[in-house]
């Protein structure tokens, strides 16, 4: 390292030099590098990552075509601004982009940075094709973090705290959590009710004829992994489609593949107006997309969505590398058919440990949900912190959400061995944890996201 500097000198410049906006509580690890779905750090200790980065590695660590085509590219030309001159690998990802999301109409394609730069002109680009103000979001929501994406996000009040005032005309309805609904019932009864309270406000709060769009994770990830009844997603498009709002598929962490499907939109026979694309396009190069029906890009206007660093010759070339890996190693395919021996082994375990009240989701997008008892389905917050140290300590990385679930998003690369050895390190944690091996100190400061 050129600045001499341990592990632990390093990790108190972080806590002196960066801001703590950017940290999220953890057990500290500092990454050297990285192959396939493993990392190490600077120690050489090496970790199963079935984080994938937040979602973003996809295609894994260090993938050698990735490598190649980022370094090609550099070595050819770095940048060149989107706004002024064009480069042919930005036109072909469009192009690529229009064909592989979900809807058989004309698309046309904005490129930006982030997930959250993306929903931020989802947001500018509704408004501007219909002429209409207002947005509905969900509750539980997580978009970003930019003005735009964090108005539409509600998964968490801290995440808000001292920003406001917010983007004006969003309103938050709820998402069918069909373990997790306050008045619990049937999944016809919880379709039922949560399409009634998106009646009720376009009847007391935001009339239909001034909505101007519906953004819908089609999976809901940082809330728990909460897929949706299929009922609901029918009742919502008859409603869009119905009162002429748009459909706003935000698939900045269900796409390219996580969840067995290119977008997690296809699951449900959906077809959105609008997707928008983030995280693993560019398999760590920062890019971002949204890709819309024709006619409505034509409603916005140069400087509209412009960045000067926006769809690099680097950034447009990595992510049409990550689109050949993901279709040529059929990475989707795998991530069904691994999601689907993860999932097994995640229910057998349920099956022996009461902790465990439900567990989630489609591909290799999935949820634990651990609780203090069946009945009472109340978040076991303190466990589940402690079964993410036991894991980290076991050499497997994950996180946890909404207090109580825990997340594996891995790469899609990830071995069937390794799916596997996942799994037992997870009950060995989880037994270790209710064991009483990870004491409350320990994980005291481990809150989670």
């Amino acid at each position: 390292m050129a600045s001499g500097l341990d592990t632990e000198g390093l990790q108190e410049a972080a806590d002196r030099f960066l801001s703590p906006a950017t940290r999220l509580s953890f057990p500290p690890v500092i990454v050297e590098g990285g192959q396939g779905a493993t990392f190490w750090d600077l120690s050489g200790r090496r970790f199963l990552d079935l984080h994938a980065m937040a979602g973003v590695l996809n295609i894994g660590y260090a993938h050698p075509r990735h490598i190649q085509a980022v370094v090609e590219q550099v070595r050819k030309l770095v940048h060149c601004n989107p706004a002024y001159v064009m480069h042919e690998a930005p036109i072909r990802l469009a192009e690529r982009l229009a064909a592989l999301t979900p809807g058989a109409f004309a698309k046309r394609v904005a490129f930006g940075l982030s997930g959250s730069d993306a929903n931020d002109g989802a947001i500018k680009l509704a408004r501007a094709a219909t002429g209409r103000q207002r947005i509905i979001a969900f509750s539980g929501a997580y978009h970003g973090n930019t003005y735009g994406a964090l108005s539409l996000s509600s998964v968490s009040a801290a995440m808000r705290r001292g920003f406001g005032p917010e983007v004006p005309g969003v309103v938050h309805v709820p998402y069918p959590d069909v373990y997790r609904d306050a008045c619990r019932g049937t999944v016809d009864e919880v379709v039922a009710r949560c399409l009634s309270e998106l009646d009720a406000v376009f009847e007391a709060v935001a009339p239909p004829e001034d909505v101007a769009a519906i953004v819908l994770e089609p999976v809901q990830g940082d809330s728990g992994v909460i897929v949706p009844p299929q009922a609901y997603i029918d009742g919502l498009v008859e409603r869009a489609h119905r009162y002429g709002i748009l459909l706003v598929a935000e698939e900045v962490q269900t796409g390219i593949g996580r969840t067995g499907r290119m977008c997690a939109s296809e699951h449900f026979g959906l077809e959105p107006d609008m997707v928008i694309l983030g995280k693993a396009l560019g398999g760590g190069i920062p890019i971002s997309a949204i890709v819309a029906r024709s006619e409505l890009m034509d409603a916005w206007q140069a400087p509209g969505h412009v960045f000067s660093t926006a769809v690099s010759p680097v950034a447009a070339t990595a992510a049409l590398t990550v689109l050949d890996i993901v279709a040529d190693e059929d990475l989707a395919g795998a991530a069904e058919a691994r999601g689907a021996a993860l999932l097994r082994g995640l229910l057998e375990m349920a099956e022996r440990y009461p902790v465990i009240g439900d567990v989630r989701g489609l591909g290799l997008m999935l949820g634990a949900d651990l609780v203090l008892d069946r009945d009472s389905r109340a978040r076991n917050r303190a466990l589940t912190a402690k079964v993410v140290k036991g894991c980290a300590d076991r050499g497997c990385f994950l996180t946890f959400l909404a207090g109580s679930v825990l997340r594996f998003i891995p790469p899609l690369v990830i071995t069937d061995e390794q799916i596997e050895h996942a799994i037992g390190v997870v009950e060995d944690s989880l037994a270790g944890a209710l064991r009483g091996d990870v004491s409350d100190e320990e994980v005291r400061a481990l809150t989670g996201w």
